[in-house]
């Protein structure tokens, strides 16, 4: 099923990186908001960001986004060195095969990582990437509307 991800986790610090690269994968690209920020934020959790910024030693990161705010887009690239990209369009791969291109690496070096299995797992999916759903990072402050949302797209990838 192309929205199940290939690998499911709660929380980004469950994943195991080693595995990852055994795998043959250079690249991570993490969705932003619930997956490295809690939503509309615009600050990285100090843990996360020290996460990141190990994963640099063997990875190229990227954070890709559907948030078209120029400006918060923007106070999250000054957190950090690595490409944060607005307005990315997820589910569509064009944004993230165009970055891959630019940085001349292949969706079959590459994982991504998010929240949400209609856009970030099937962007990679459509991209031919890797896949890891984990839960939002701010599942316990999300309101009772986002919480259902969230249940009823998982429901449509346990078949």
């Amino acid at each position: 099923m192309i929205l199940k991800p290939d690998y499911n986790v709660v929380s980004l610090f469950d994943i195991d990186f080693k595995m990852v690269k055994s795998l043959g994968v250079n690249v991570l690209l993490f969705d932003l908001d619930s997956t490295v920020i809690p939503s509309k934020k615009g600050v990285y959790p100090v843990e996360v960001l020290k996460l990141l910024n190990e994963l640099k030693q063997n990875f190229v990161i990227a954070i890709v986004s559907n948030n078209k705010n120029k400006e918060y887009i923007s106070k999250v690239q000054s957190q950090s060195d690595f490409c944060v990209i607005g307005n990315a369009n997820k589910p569509s791969p064009k944004v993230m095969k165009n970055y891959l291109k630019s940085i001349n690496m292949t969706p079959k070096e590459t994982i991504v990582i998010g929240d949400r299995p209609l856009t970030d797992i099937l962007a990679g999916k459509l991209l031919g990437a890797k896949t890891i759903l984990v839960d939002s990072i701010s599942k316990d402050e999300e309101n009772i509307a986002t919480r259902i949302v969230r249940k009823l797209e998982r429901l449509t990838i346990r078949k």
